[in-house]
């Protein structure tokens, strides 16, 4: 698989942050340790020793010979020896060193320097036993191997203080860290690229049609901004596929409702031509499909507009009891031609910023829903209230009643239930009012009453800035 610029640019940079970062503390690392040495001034101080291990070693052994004499260090010093420690000499002012070993005289006179000077870590110190004695402590830069303990070739050089070998490869540990920073690198810029190659592939197939594509369980357990973001993407193709599954389904319905009365139109044309006697007839006929087939558009049209004219209209202030009691007193009259009844009941106020037209065409189609299918004789039942932060309009009719099934779909455009009874529509009244509904953030479902009938509720919040559905 080809690397993306973006995996080469994840991986220099935290390449080169780690190099940085290494040699920062190696840098600092060294200064330190330079620091602790004590480098000497001449070509004579490489005679001694120095650096923290040996300030040690001479600092107890200046407190056993101040509190425990000569003896005590002699103990001491035979003690160091035997420990393969560094090879620690006291030397009193006659030059004769307290167990008798031979001692340089240019290393003597090294150790008397600087046992006068004052740096924080001297090699070399004076110090007075119980009895007043001066002694000399110090460490030779060089010192024999132990009998025994490491045989040292013949012709081969004494090492210095503290070495046992040769020294270390410097080049080991900069290719151990160059080779452990690229791998590093290359792990986490593949781990941050990836969801990003799975994002590019998803974004790939919605581009050429499949809308079924996601990229969150191309993720697995991750839990991160960039799983976040899939998931967003995720609920971004899923609504798309939804919106365009609907746009199929409308077209479908729409070609399927004009296509009845326009073959009614052709049909009353045929029987004109067959049969000019009966030209009144076939008019009449004509003129009501064409009625018919004007409401449809407009409906459609109006269903359209709901998510598009909505963005360039102003809200405006709209007493939603007032509004509602309105519609009430029209349907009224059409329910009294039609031997039925509505009865309103409406309390307080209920001001909210709405789209007014869209709002009247939702109250609007559910009463006279439910006007339609109530029974002969009954009444409709229509109550407004305010209800804190919320608007709510029940319109209950004692009609046939929806299966539970529908109660749902009933909601669709182009859906007319099993039990309507050949009632005359077209089922986009209640889609018209449900995405009305939707755009103002408010919510309308549905639910059979006891004793038959349907119970149909919209909620509205009459906050200025509540969430708008899309």
């Amino acid at each position: 698989m080809r690397l993306g610029r973006l995996v080469w640019k994840f991986f220099f940079a935290f390449w080169l942050a780690l190099l940085l970062a290494g040699g920062a503390v190696g840098t600092a690392v060294w200064w330190h340790h330079q620091s602790e040495r004590e480098q000497p001034a001449g070509e004579d101080d490489r005679l001694l020793a120095g650096g923290p291990r040996v300030a040690v070693a001479v600092r107890a052994a200046a407190a056993v010979l101040g509190r425990g004499g000569e003896d005590a260090l002699r103990g001491f010093l035979a003690d160091v020896d035997e420990a393969r420690s560094p090879r620690l000499l006291a030397v009193d002012e006659t030059g004769r060193e307290v167990l008798g070993r031979p001692v340089d005289p240019a290393v003597l006179a090294q150790a008397r320097e600087r046992a006068e000077s004052d740096g924080p870590r001297r090699g070399a110190r004076r110090v007075n036993d119980l009895d007043g004695k001066a002694w000399l402590l110090f460490v030779p830069a060089e010192f024999e191997d132990r009998a025994g303990a490491f045989p040292r070739p013949p012709g081969e050089p004494r090492l210095p203080f503290g070495r046992r070998g040769p020294p270390p490869n410097p080049w080991l540990p900069i290719v151990s860290g160059l080779v452990a920073s690229v791998l590093f690198s290359a792990l986490l810029a593949w781990y941050l690229s990836k969801p990003i190659r799975s994002l590019r592939w998803a974004l790939g197939a919605v581009a050429e049609g499949r809308l079924d594509a996601r990229v969150r369980p191309l993720l697995g357990g991750r839990r991160d901004e960039i799983a976040d973001l899939a998931e967003d993407f995720d609920r971004m193709a899923q609504q798309i596929q939804t919106l365009v599954g609907a746009q199929r389904r409308l077209l479908h319905d729409v070609s399927h409702e004009l296509r009845s009365p326009l073959a009614r139109v052709q049909a009353a044309v045929g029987l004109m031509r067959q049969d000019p006697a009966k030209l009144d007839v076939t008019v009449s006929r004509i003129e009501r499909e064409a009625v018919r087939l004007d409401e449809l558009v407009g409906q459609l049209l109006t269903l359209s507009r709901l998510d598009t004219d909505r963005r360039d209209t102003p809200r405006e202030p709209v007493d939603l009891i007032d509004l509602a009691s309105a519609i009430a007193d029209d349907a009224r009259f059409e329910a009294h031609a039609l031997g039925r009844d509505l009865r309103f009941e409406g309390r307080g106020e209920a001001e909210a910023l709405i789209w007014g037209e869209l709002v009247q065409r939702a109250f609007e189609n559910v009463i006279r829903n439910a006007v339609k299918y109530t029974a002969d004789g009954t009444f409709v039942e229509v109550s407004a209230l305010a209800d804190g932060d919320v608007f709510r309009l029940r319109v209950g009719d004692r009609g046939p009643g929806v299966p539970a099934d529908e109660l749902e779909s009933m909601f669709e455009p182009f859906h007319r239930g099993s039990n309507t009874g050949g009632a005359s529509g077209f089922g986009l009244g209640l889609a018209i009012a449900r995405r009305a509904i939707d755009a103002h953030g408010g919510a309308i479902h549905a639910l059979n009453r006891e004793g038959g009938g349907l119970l149909v509720e919209i909620t509205l919040p009459l906050a200025a800035d509540a969430p708008q559905k899309e």
